[in-house]
């Protein structure tokens, strides 16, 4: 990032493979996290929702105050001047890793890497096998890829619309940031309401409000908030908070999911599986999003058929309600895979018990210990 805001003329292709470098290295710290949650969310199963929740209240201060003053500051000093500002990040991200003191593996053997990377490519594809694992991944998929983005037909109407509200970056950055402060609500409200509640009882509901949640661009576009005297940045403010709360409480649950689903011993690579596999159904989502948009002919200078879009795009995200047989309707604060993919890492036969009626307290405590 430093040498994207210092360098004026650099070739697209290096600075394409900074960027890379810069989200490689925000992964690898992302997964390494996702590994310690997952653990012990294995080893402490009615702490799962807790873990998360504390994740995801994180991520959302996080971006809620990165969008607050985005806007701002590109407006300020400008977009190179940014670049440079996210270089510290990374550099805290090293000074905790240099600060967190870990046991010292003595007489690692690097010579076994490869046989310890195919050992859990065998170990990840035995899980995926097992129902209980691929019949969670196959929703997550699907609801994910049939939730389609027309953001990009959004934001052009937002800003170039002749009818439209001509948003500028800093208002533009500001809806954001009330975005990701519905996204902070949604992981308090999950925490304290939905926590203890089945997945699917969740999901179920949370499906509905999402599409239902939708239809507020549909008032916006067809300019219904107008007749009544409703300014469209009260309309686009709520729509943001309602929208990326309910988003929140539909992730949430499957976060918790997906913690669960990870067998002892590759948990951090197998989360990152599930990842993937999130990401590649939002990567879907945004392509048929995209072909929507072309097949209606919906441009940056051509909206005629936007509320078309917002409707279609509403109605497939409520499709997921029918498919949620697929999810586990146990009770969320136990465990879910089967005994023998619990066993501890250390090759003993003793199987990680559940703790019960286990506070935060006494898993910081024990994790000090």
């Amino acid at each position: 990032m430093i040498t994207l805001s210092l360098q004026n003329n650099l070739y697209l292709v290096f600075a394409l493979l900074l960027l890379i470098g810069g989200s490689a290295g925000a992964a690898v710290a992302d997964v390494t996290i996702d590994a310690c949650v997952t653990e012990n969310s294995i080893s402490h199963p009615s702490l799962a929702g807790d873990m998360q929740s504390l994740c995801g209240l994180s991520s959302s201060v996080g971006q809620l105050i990165g969008y607050a003053i985005s806007g701002f500051l590109v407006h300020h000093i400008g977009s190179k001047g940014v670049f440079g500002l996210l270089s510290i990040p990374a550099g805290l991200v090293i000074l905790v890793g240099i600060i967190i003191q870990e046991p010292f593996i003595r007489n690692f053997s690097y010579k076994r890497v490869t046989q310890k990377f195919l050992d859990a490519g065998r170990a990840m594809w035995m899980a995926l096998k097992c129902s209980v694992i691929w019949r969670p991944c196959l929703y997550m998929y699907l609801s994910l890829a049939v939730s389609l983005h027309i953001h990009e037909g959004m934001f052009y109407w937002y800003t170039d619309a002749k009818n439209g509200p001509s948003f500028s970056q800093e208002v533009v950055g500001s809806i954001s940031a009330v975005g990701a402060l519905g996204s902070l609500l949604g992981v308090l409200l999950y925490q304290n309401a939905f926590r203890s509640q089945p997945f699917r009882r969740v999901l179920f509901w949370a499906q509905l409000l999402y599409g239902t949640s939708g239809l507020l661009d549909l008032i916006l576009v067809l300019r219904i908030n107008l007749t009544f005297g409703i300014p469209d940045y009260v309309v686009v403010v709520i729509d943001a908070a309602v929208s990326h709360m309910i988003g929140r409480l539909k992730w949430m649950p499957l976060l918790v999911l997906s913690s669960k689903l990870c067998p002892s011993g590759i948990e951090g690579t197998f989360f990152a599986l599930l990842m993937s596999i999130d990401h590649v159904g939002s990567f879907s989502a945004s392509w048929a999003g995209g072909l929507l948009l072309h097949t209606l002919n919906v441009t940056r200078t051509t909206f005629d058929n936007l509320w078309l879009a917002i409707v279609i795009r509403s109605v497939f995200r409520v499709l997921p309600v029918g498919i949620l047989f697929l999810i586990p309707s146990n009770d969320p604060n136990a465990a879910i895979l089967p005994s023998e993919m619990l066993r501890a890492k250390k090759g003993d036969d003793e199987i990680l018990e559940p703790p019960v009626n286990m506070e935060m307290a006494s898993l910081v405590n024990n994790i000090e210990a």
